[in-house]
């Protein structure tokens, strides 16, 4: 298991930049994506809460967060993927720049496991959970190195 300041994948690993279905498309999480992204968990909260891999304990949805204190998260996010130590994507209406969810994947706590893999979606396209649950699950064993993802089934 890397160390958390260690890159999450091999320095020749060339990081997948999107993923492209009917339904939705998968880009790095960015800071222009702050409106759209702050808009779509912040009207999803509960929704996201009950998601898979979201409803244990206290996290960033309890947070009193800012517009201003989004944009700075996703510029953390953004550092993340370019230092290659955790790997946040937005998940877009394809055609669109509206943000309907998010996928990240970062370094696993478990010690079986080689990644942390979690996935949300805003409540008004709850019926997208399951379609991206597998498309991720598919494209982690296609395009990425992990051999045994934690990625909680739907």
């Amino acid at each position: 298991m890397p160390e958390p300041n260690e890159p999450l994948v091999p320095p020749d690993f060339p990081v997948p930049l999107e993923l492209r279905t009917d339904l939705f498309v998968l880009e790095p999480l960015d800071i222009r994506h702050n409106e759209s992204d702050y808009a779509a968990w912040t009207s999803s909260k509960d929704h996201i809460r009950g998601t898979p891999g979201f409803s244990s304990g206290r996290t960033w949805l309890d947070l009193d967060t800012s517009r201003a204190d989004n944009a700075a998260d996703l510029a953390i996010h953004a550092k993340e993927f370019a230092d290659r130590l955790r790997f946040a994507y937005t998940v877009l209406e394809p055609g669109t720049a509206e943000v309907i969810g998010c996928v990240y994947i970062g370094r696993s706590s478990e010690a079986d496991r080689d990644a942390d893999v979690r996935s949300w979606v805003r409540a008004d396209r709850a019926h997208l959970d399951k379609p991206l649950y597998d498309a991720v699950t598919r494209w982690l064993s296609v395009a990425w190195p992990f051999q045994c993802p934690d990625y909680a089934p739907r």
